[in-house]
């Protein structure tokens, strides 16, 4: 498959390293000093286990409409991003294009190809003015929620900390052939790549860690263990998800772990910086 990683940070570095080390024709859209060191020497990938591994075939990109259509556009900057990258963003689109949103929390497609009540309702919060879901034909959209940790070490190296999953899944919850394919290739990659009939409940999952981990860790400056082993930031973080599971579940979501397990596989992960503690 063509893919193109609009993002070439921690998590599309990740992504775009072993999609081109397992064959795939990679592009990875990147800007300044990470730009220059793939060009030069590829995407360094430094594994769980410590291996090395380079990704030499990747292509490295400052202009989308240097890199043509593709066949899956793996979207994995920060949301607030995207609105600025929307008028390059469709340079990569062929016919049938698909635009997998690997960006963790509530997405401004939430409510597109749900049915029921709540159907085609917008995002002012993350999407103001609808200017996304205007601009972006709903049927190309492949929901995708990020379980690895990983760390961008220097220009072209990440890092990888922990995990390789990547849930999968169409809006609507159904098993298409492109879906079944994009799994499969991510899965010849070395990830987990389960297909989700209900990609929504995995966001939340994974959301109702971050919402609470993610900004105590940016005012505390400490590790996801930190936080998980010293009470009065666990009991916080408790907090705010059991506020998080009372909306999602007012949204008919039903999170199928408890809040308990949830922490405690935030604990595992170790003495991870998570991503907005990372940016700040």
């Amino acid at each position: 498959m063509r893919f193109a990683v609009v993002g070439a940070g921690a998590i599309g570095g990740y992504l775009g390293a072993r999609l081109a080390l397992a064959g795939h024709e990679v592009v990875l859209i990147a800007r300044n000093r990470n730009l220059e060191a793939i060009r030069a020497g590829g995407f360094k990938l430094i594994e769980e286990d410590g291996r090395e591994r380079v990704a030499r075939a990747v292509r490295a990109e400052p202009r989308m409409a240097d890199a043509g259509p593709q066949d899956a556009v793996l979207l994995t900057v920060k949301a607030h991003q995207v609105h600025e990258l929307l008028p390059d963003l469709r340079a990569l689109f062929g016919p049938q294009t698909m635009l997998v949103t690997m960006i963790n929390g509530v997405p401004w497609w939430y409510f597109q190809r749900l049915g029921g009540p709540w159907e085609g309702r917008r995002l002012d919060s993350v999407d103001p003015g609808g200017v996304l879901a205007d601009a972006i034909e709903p049927e190309r959209i492949v929901g995708g929620v990020v379980y690895p940790a990983a760390e961008l070490v220097a220009p072209g190296v990440v890092r990888v900390v922990e995990g390789n999953r990547f849930t999968l899944g169409e809006p609507d919850g159904s098993r298409s052939e492109r879906i079944e394919a994009l799994s499969q290739a991510f899965m010849a990659a070395g990830f987990k790549a389960p297909v989700s009939r209900d990609i929504r409940s995995e966001i939340w999952l994974k959301l109702w860690g971050n919402l609470s981990f993610n900004p105590i860790s940016a005012l505390t400056q400490a590790t996801l263990q930190e936080i998980c082993r010293f009470p009065p930031t666990r009991e916080l973080a408790a907090r705010m998800m059991t506020e998080a599971r009372a909306v999602a579940e007012a949204l008919g979501v039903r999170i199928r772990i408890t809040l308990e397990q949830r922490i405690a596989g935030a604990e595992a992960v170790g003495a991870h910086k998570t991503s907005m503690l990372q940016d700040v």
